[in-house]
């Protein structure tokens, strides 16, 4: 019986420490691998426009939780649990949003300073604010948010006609 060399290869857990390499797909691009039968120019129009809703629903969603931490008066009980509310929700549309950028190939913002950056909502001061602005905060976060939306689906309405119409032509 003939003995075999019995080989081990070394497996570590240990993680590997301050790498750095290059990005797989860069911020701003789409990938082309994916079968959506969307053309580039739409997909790349849609990931920039959703980014930038993004960016704006994760401030929203911030707004309330600085509202939440923050809030004080005699209706901090109530107004405690509804911004604690709020934010929660606000975080389930941050990830639909993040993941459709993701489905559309493109690359979402997902950095605090990238959304910053981008976000089009009025940054609040670090203090305490009373309960009235606050609420005036949210309500016009939610506006540039509506007015967004807005936009952005009267876009994804043009271009889906114009893509069925050049459909019916083939």
């Amino acid at each position: 019986m003939e003995k075999h060399a019995i080989t081990h290869s070394h497996i570590s857990a240990q993680p590997r420490f301050h790498q750095r390499v290059g990005e797989i797909q860069p911020y701003g691009t789409v990938n082309h691998a994916l079968p959506l039968e969307l053309e580039e120019p739409v997909r790349l129009e849609m990931t920039e426009q959703l980014n930038q809703l993004l960016a704006d629903t994760i401030t929203l969603r911030d707004l309330y939780k600085k509202s939440h931490w923050q809030v004080a008066g005699p209706t901090f009980y109530q107004l405690h649990l509804l911004f604690d509310k709020h934010y929660g929700e606000q975080g389930e549309m941050v990830d639909s949003i993040a993941e459709r950028i993701q489905a559309l190939g493109g690359v979402s913002l997902a950095m605090a300073a990238d959304v910053a950056e981008t976000t089009k909502i009025e940054r609040p001061p670090r203090g305490r604010e009373e309960v009235p602005v606050q609420l005036s905060r949210l309500i016009d976060a939610h506006q540039v948010i509506i007015r967004q939306v807005r936009i952005l689906a009267r876009r994804a309405a043009q271009l889906s006609s114009g893509m069925t119409a050049r459909t019916t032509l083939l």
